[in-house]
């Protein structure tokens, strides 16, 4: 059985300072619990975030591939108007609703007189006229085949065949 000896002076006072061995074991465990607390936390954060990371990556990938179908979609839209306006598109729509090119204008002046000599247009025959109403891609295909010719045996494959709408 040892004893400790006994301590005088300025050792005691130090002594006195210093924990004992079974009150510093019991001081260690509190501190031990705190770090082992702070490392699963930190784990369990790591984790949380990662898992957020990886839904908004997810949410971005789907959000991009929306926008790439609607970015196609208004391309397409932008295609059709461009076709249904073009000056070729927009004449053949004329003409087929009976409308004739305007012949030589005449102006008014402020003054109220006339400069100029307006002149009628002739009208078209009612065979010339085209009631046919076609798509901008079916327009741009192939030619229409006129009310009362025979119509192409079938269509070739380099032409697809785009949808008509008759008028009667």
């Amino acid at each position: 059985m040892s004893r400790k000896p006994e301590l005088k002076g300025r050792a005691a006072r130090l002594a006195q300072l210093l924990p004992s061995g079974r009150r510093q074991q019991a001081a260690r465990t509190p501190f031990v619990l705190l770090v082992v607390l702070l490392l699963g936390g930190g784990l369990i954060g790591l984790l949380v975030l990662n898992s957020a990371l990886s839904e908004g990556s997810f949410q971005l990938d789907d959000l991009q591939k929306e926008t790439k179908d609607l970015t196609d979609e208004e391309q397409a839209l932008q295609r059709d108007i461009d076709a249904y306006s073009a000056p070729d598109a927009l004449q053949r729509r004329a003409r087929e609703l009976g409308m004739v090119p305007g012949s030589d204008p005449a102006f008014l002046n402020p003054d109220g007189t006339v400069k100029g000599v307006p002149s009628p247009v002739a009208a078209e025959p009612a065979s010339a006229r085209h009631p046919l109403v076609l798509a901008p891609e079916a327009m741009l295909t192939a030619p229409a085949p006129l009310p009362g010719t025979p119509a192409p045996a079938a269509p070739t494959a380099s032409a697809p065949a785009g949808p008509a709408t008759t008028t009667a």
